[in-house]
């Protein structure tokens, strides 16, 4: 055999070498991956021939499996597709799953390893085979409330209600949103007309602000601020605090001035708590500068900050900048330069305050059940940090009492209950209209069953912009449908 020979013959048996690794590869390591892949035809077929699981809502089916005469044996159907959309996701022959849909696949296809033998039973006995149900702990009330309250003022926005003894999500909301119905169709076409038209609008609909959005989260971040201030043992609630009208802020030529250009009170010297329940930017600034950067940021991070929830959806980072300068500390101690929050987060800081300042894990998974209706699985609440001490939590839920009884969040009343909530109004840039925010829990003196985070963008373009005027009353409505009011 001659030279070229041999090397061809070495060329083909590396080829033949290279193409058994792959297909090892393929079917061994990658099997699993490439059979769960949503875009793998079988495997579209083969979930869209047995019927998907429900999702459901205090009971009530809003996500569910039809049987069809089509190629493709059942349909995906979701009813008030809109009002639960950021929740159950869609559930597409095209663009596969997002939401529940996706996060819980598994159990609602039926192939979670959970149900194996029920998939042996349903083999032996000629039994077609079901998908798993998941029940989530939304209270259709509350939800509904938020829905409707954002849905009125025409608002891009979203809702986060959380239970602060358990992290039960009880309301997510985020609007504008859209019917999930029209990506479940059966025919590709229209799928992807509905979908291009989704995602051609500049409102978004398919983003799930209330997770996946951040925001400056303005005056509801000085709540951190109080209680880094707080926890470090130099504060108390009576301690006296800058009452000038504007903060010089160091390094630069710009002042921060407060809200209404006058000092926080008029009546004498400014507490904390003052300080608080006017909203008062020249004090917390000023309380930036003298705790400093590291200790703002160690204290937002024990709220959450810099991390992500997981409910079993992951949520966007919610972030507090890493080396601001002083001018920079002034503007972050008020929500402001770089803070960045998601409603969710908003939504577990007032949790842990309610919560004697432990900040338990969010969750909007219930519970898990077989086709059988055996329980599979039910979510245990497991506290996931320790934010601030009981005394601070205390003093907090105080002072944030006063900002709706006598401060700037009155419209978050409710007659007979004690509600603690905290007002923002946060700023964008030049030429940009700001957010409105409100954040809240209520009771506020025994046994919290309901924490709100609320976010306006843009304020819904409103004349007058407050997180008093458009955000509380929504909250309001939120706590009033999980209490029964």
């Amino acid at each position: 055999m001659n030279s070229a020979l041999r090397r061809l013959s070495v060329a083909v048996m590396l080829l033949f070498g290279l193409l058994l690794l792959n297909a090892n590869y393929l079917q061994v390591v990658r099997a699993d991956a490439l059979h769960n892949d949503s875009h793998n035809p079988r495997l579209i077929a083969e979930e869209y021939s047995r019927e998907r699981g429900p999702i459901l809502v205090g009971g009530k089916t809003v996500a569910r499996s039809v049987e069809t005469n089509d190629r493709l044996k059942f349909l995906r159907q979701y009813t008030e597709g809109k009002l639960y959309a950021p929740a159950t996701g869609f559930y597409s022959v095209v663009y596969g799953a997002t939401g529940i849909e996706q996060a819980e696949n598994s159990v609602l296809a039926g192939t979670d390893d959970s149900l194996f033998v029920r998939r042996v039973i349903d083999l032996l006995t000629g039994t077609p085979p079901k998908g798993g149900s998941v029940a989530l702990t939304l209270n259709a009330a509350a939800q509904k409330a938020a829905y409707d309250g954002l849905r009125k003022l025409n608002a891009r926005g979203a809702v986060v209600a959380v239970d602060p003894s358990t992290g039960a999500i009880l309301a997510m909301v985020s609007t504008p949103s859209f019917d999930p119905n029209g990506l479940a169709s059966h025919d590709t076409a229209t799928v992807r007309r509905n979908y291009a038209r989704l995602s051609s609008q500049k409102s978004q609909p398919m983003l799930n602000r209330a997770l996946r959005q951040t925001y400056p989260p303005g005056s509801t971040f000085k709540l951190v601020t109080a209680a880094a201030a707080l926890e470090s043992g130099r504060y108390s609630p009576d301690s006296k605090v800058d009452n000038a009208p504007s903060l010089d802020l160091p390094q630069t030529t710009s002042d921060l001035p407060n809200e209404n250009g006058g000092p926080c009170t008029t009546s004498g010297e400014a507490t904390l708590t003052i300080a608080l329940e006017n909203s008062c930017n020249v004090a917390f600034g000023d309380l930036g500068l003298q705790l400093g950067p590291d200790a703002l940021r160690s204290q937002a991070e024990k709220f959450g900050f810099n991390s992500a929830f997981e409910v079993p959806m992951r949520s966007a980072v919610s972030r507090f900048p890493e080396n601001p300068n002083p001018p920079q500390t002034a503007q972050s101690a008020i929500g402001q330069f770089d803070v960045r929050a998601t409603p969710l987060q908003m939504a577990m800081v007032a949790a842990a305050i309610a919560n004697r300042g432990v900040q338990m894990a969010p969750y909007l998974v219930q519970e898990v059940r077989a086709p059988d209706l055996s329980v599979l699985e039910t979510t245990k609440p497991r506290p996931l940090r320790v934010s601030v001490s009981p005394q601070t939590a205390a003093s907090l839920t105080d002072m944030m009492v006063k900002v709706v009884e006598q401060g700037t969040g009155t419209n978050g009343q409710i007659p007979g209950v004690k509600v603690a909530g905290k007002t923002g109004t946060a700023q964008q840039g030049p030429g940009q209209t700001p957010h409105a925010w409100f954040v809240s829990f209520a009771p506020a003196d025994t046994d919290p069953k309901v924490a709100v985070a609320v976010i306006v963008e843009d304020g819904a373009q409103q004349a007058e912009i407050s997180g008093n005027g458009l955000a509380a009353p929504i909250a309001r409505a939120v706590m009033e449908a999980v209490l029964g009011k």
